[in-house]
C-alpha cells in the first residue's frame, strides 16, 4: 500500500484521483489554494462522464442545463443546421433511467462536488500553493508556501501550466497550446449549444449553457498569430452580432488549454518513477473540440490504479494503448476539420441526411469515437454524399 500520494490541482482529475485511492485506504493530501472555480469551458458533461463519476455524486446537489440541441453555423456561408441531442435509455438489470445525450454544469458547482467526495472518502485538501516538487530518497519534497511537506508519489494534476510538468518533464511548448478565451454572460441560459465553425484562426466560437449563466467563447491555437485580446473581441463581435446575450453582464475570461499534435502526442510526458500527470496536466484534450472533461476522470482513474499497484510505468501503458489511439486520430483530422470545404460538405450533409445528424450527435455526447468514425459516416450516408465526403478526401 502506498504510504502516502500528494496531488497537486484539486479540478477534477486530481479530485477523481483523490476520491478513487482514499476510498481503497491510500492516504491522500491534495494541494490547490483556489478550487473549487469556474473555468472558462463549455462544461458538457457526456454519458460516459456520468457514468465514471455518478456513484461518487449521488445525492449531490449539481444544477445542470440540458442541452436538447446543438446549431452548427458556417462561419463562410452563414449555413446553420440544427441536430438534436436525443434522450437514451440505458439498461439496469430489470429497470431502466434516461440519460441525456449532454448536460452543460457550473464547473465551481461540479469540481466542489467531486472535491467535497475526495475529502469525505478521507483524501485532505491543504489549501496551500505548490512552489517546487523535488526528488528524495524517499520520494518527493514539495516546497509550499505554508513549508515542505513529503510524499512517496505525487500526481500531477495541475492544468496546462503544470508545475509538476515542468519540474519532472517539460512544459508544453507554445504550439502544443490553445487560447480560449472569451465571457460569461450572466443571467442568460438555452437548451441549445451554437458552435461556428471558423477557418481563420482554425477553430471555432461557441456558447454553452450553464444553470446561470451562457458561457460563450472562441479557441485558436497559441501560436496563431493572434493575441488573446483579439479573440475576445472577436467573441464580443459575435454576441453582438447574434443577440443571444441581450443586456447580460459579461465576464472576461483566458485561459490555455492543451492541443497536441500526433507527434507531440507519441512523445507524450506522462510518467516516472513514482509520479505521473493526468488530465490537462497530461494534455490528454481533444485537440479538435478540446474537451478534456472525459480524459480527465479516466486518466485519474488510472493513474489512481497504477499507484496503489505501485507502478506509475503501468498507467503509461495504458492510457498510450487506451487513450492516445483516439486523440491521435482526432489530431489527424484536425488540419483538414477547419477547411472552408469541409465545413460546407458537413453541414450540408447533416442537413440532408438524419442518419449523420445521429453521427454527429453521438461524436457530441462522447458515444462516437474518432477511429471508426469515417466507416460510420460511410455506412450511414447516402450515396451522394458518400461519394461527396470519398472524393473530397476529407476523412
Amino acid at each position: 500500500m502506498i504510504a502516502d500520494v500528494a496531488v497537486v490541482g484539486a479540478g477534477p482529475a486530481g479530485a477523481w484521483a483523490a476520491y478513487c485511492l482514499a476510498r481503497r485506504g491510500a492516504r491522500v493530501t491534495i494541494f490547490d489554494p483556489s478550487h473549487p472555480r469556474e473555468k472558462p469551458c463549455g462544461g458538457g458533461v457526456t454519458g460516459r462522464t456520468l457514468e465514471l463519476v455518478g456513484d461518487a455524486l449521488e445525492g449531490a446537489p449539481l444544477p445542470v442545463s440540458v442541452i436538447e440541441r446543438a446549431r452548427f453555423i458556417d462561419s463562410e456561408t452563414g449555413r446553420s443546421v440544427l441536430v438534436p441531442l436525443e434522450t437514451q435509455r440505458v439498461h439496469e438489470g430489470p429497470a431502466h433511467r434516461a440519460t441525456h445525450a449532454l448536460i452543460v454544469v457550473s464547473r465551481t458547482d461540479f469540481d466542489a462536488a467531486l472535491l467535497a467526495a475526495a475529502c469525505q472518502a478521507g483524501a485532505t485538501l491543504v489549501t496551500v500553493r505548490v512552489t517546487d516538487v523535488v526528488p528524495t530518497e524517499r520520494g518527493y519534497r514539495l516546497d509550499t508556501v505554508a513549508g515542505p511537506r513529503h510524499a512517496t508519489v505525487v500526481i500531477g494534476a495541475d492544468g496546462a501550466n503544470s508545475l509538476v510538468r515542468r519540474r519532472l518533464a517539460r512544459p508544453f511548448r507554445r504550439d502544443e497550446l490553445s487560447i480560449a478565451t472569451g465571457y460569461f454572460a450572466g443571467g442568460v441560459t438555452s437548451d441549445e449549444i451554437v458552435l461556428e465553425l471558423l477557418t481563420d484562426p482554425p477553430g471555432y466560437l461557441w456558447s454553452f449553457p450553464r444553470p446561470t449563466h451562457l458561457a460563450i467563447g472562441i479557441c485558436a491555437q497559441a501560436d496563431a498569430g493572434i493575441t488573446a485580446r483579439a479573440l475576445r473581441a472577436r467573441t464580443a463581435n459575435w454576441i453582438n452580432e447574434t443577440h443571444m446575450a441581450p443586456g447580460a453582464p459579461l465576464e472576461p475570461y483566458s485561459w490555455p488549454i492543451p492541443s497536441l499534435s500526433v507527434s507531440s502526442l507519441r512523445s507524450l510526458d506522462l510518467a516516472g518513477p513514482g509520479w505521473c500527470l493526468i488530465g490537462d496536466a497530461a494534455g490528454l484534450v481533444d485537440p479538435i473540440t478540446r474537451e478534456g472533461l472525459y480524459y480527465a476522470m479516466q486518466s485519474g482513474t488510472w493513474a489512481a490504479d497504477a499507484v496503489l499497484a505501485g507502478d506509475t510505468h503501468g498507467y503509461d501503458t495504458r492510457v498510450r494503448t487506451e487513450l492516445l489511439p483516439e486523440l491521435a486520430r482526432a489530431a489527424h483530422l484536425k488540419a483538414r476539420f477547419f477547411r472552408s470545404g469541409f465545413i460546407d460538405l458537413t453541414l450540408h450533409a447533416i442537413g440532408q441526411s438524419a442518419a449523420v445528424g445521429a453521427v454527429m450527435a453521438d461524436l457530441i455526447a462522447g458515444r462516437q469515437p474518432y477511429v471508426g468514425l469515417r466507416r460510420r459516416l460511410l455506412g450511414t450516408f447516402e450515396i451522394g454524399l458518400a461519394w461527396q465526403v470519398l472524393t473530397a478526401r476529407l476523412l
